[in-house]
C-alpha cells in the first residue's frame, strides 16, 4: 500500500516494472527518492532530492512530499541549494556558510529578521540591497543615515523606538539593507540613476546606481523609467534592516523599529 502511495505521489508508478538503466535521469532521481520515503525510519536525509526534475514537475512535488511528510508525521532533513525549495518545504531553515551555522528559524523569520549580513543578502531574489552609512541621532530625535557622495537617509522620531535610535547611533558604522519590493519611488527620496529597466512579465526589476552602491527596485507594475534617468528612492522604516559594520551581526529590523 505504501509502495503505491509514494509510486502515485511522485508520477513513477507507470515504470515500476523497469529496470534502472531503462528509465531517464528525472525518473531515476523520483525512484531513489521513494524508495527512502516507503521506508520506516526516525529520520529521512534527503540531499537535493529533485535538483534533476523539470521545475514544473518540481513544483508539483514539492506541495505533494510536504503533506506526504506531514500527513505521516515524519521527521526529515532536507539539503538544498534552491531557496524557493527550502521555504516550500521547511518548516525551520538552517542557514549554512563555510560549515558554520549561520542562522536556524522558520522561513518567515529566516526572511524578515536575518540574524547577521551573510543571511539578509543570501537568502532572497534578486538580493537584499546594501548600503555601507554612518548613523547619526539628530538633534530633533530622528536618525539619519549618511551614504556618502552627498546622499543620506532622514527618519522623524517617531519612526524609531528610542531605545532603536540610541543603539544604532552609537555603533556609527553601520549597515543599512532593504529588500528590492520596499524599495519605493517618490520625488522627495535620495536620488538615484537607472541603469536598466527588465519588464519580466509580472514585474518590473530596475537596477540603478545610489551613490556608488548598486540599487534594484522591483514593482509590479510595468514601469516607463528610462535609462539614464534621476529617479527619487525612499526606504520606509519598517521594512529597513540594519546591520553592525563590524560584526555584520543584525541589530535590528522592520517591525522592530516604529
Amino acid at each position: 500500500r505504501r509502495v503505491n502511495e509514494v509510486a502515485g505521489m511522485l508520477e513513477i508508478t507507470d515504470i515500476l516494472h523497469r529496470m534502472p538503466g531503462t528509465i531517464s535521469g528525472g525518473q531515476q532521481q523520483r525512484a531513489s527518492l521513494a524508495r527512502a520515503l516507503v521506508r520506516e525510519a526516525d529520520l529521512y536525509l534527503l540531499d537535493e532530492p529533485m535538483g534533476q526534475l523539470e521545475p514544473q514537475l518540481r513544483t508539483l512535488l514539492r506541495g505533494r512530499i510536504k503533506h506526504y511528510i506531514k500527513e505521516h508525521g515524519l521527521t526529515a532533513i532536507l539539503v538544498t541549494h534552491d531557496q524557493t525549495e527550502a521555504n516550500a518545504l521547511a518548516d525551520r531553515i538552517a542557514v549554512m556558510e563555510g560549515g558554520v551555522l549561520q542562522q536556524f528559524a522558520s522561513p518567515q523569520e529566516i526572511k524578515f529578521k536575518p540574524a547577521n549580513l551573510f543571511t539578509g543578502t543570501f537568502v532572497g531574489e534578486p538580493p537584499m540591497n546594501t548600503f555601507p552609512a554612518k548613523a547619526l541621532a539628530d538633534s530633533d530625535g530622528g536618525l539619519s543615515f549618511d551614504l556618502g557622495h552627498g546622499q543620506k537617509l532622514s527618519y522623524k522620531s517617531d519612526d524609531f523606538k528610542a531605545e532603536t535610535r540610541d543603539l544604532v547611533a552609537s555603533l556609527g558604522n553601520v549597515v543599512v539593507g532593504i529588500r528590492p519590493y520596499a524599495v519605493q519611488r517618490t520625488a522627495q527620496g535620495v536620488a538615484a540613476r537607472v541603469n536598466v529597466n527588465q519588464w519580466l512579465g509580472d514585474q518590473s526589476h530596475i537596477g540603478a546606481t545610489l551613490g556608488d552602491r548598486p540599487l534594484v527596485l522591483v514593482e509590479h507594475e510595468r514601469s516607463a523609467v528610462k535609462v539614464g534617468e534621476r529617479i527619487g528612492v525612499h526606504f520606509p522604516a519598517n521594512d529597513l534592516h540594519v546591520f553592525d559594520a563590524n560584526s555584520g551581526q543584525a541589530i535590528t529590523h522592520g517591525q522592530e523599529i516604529a
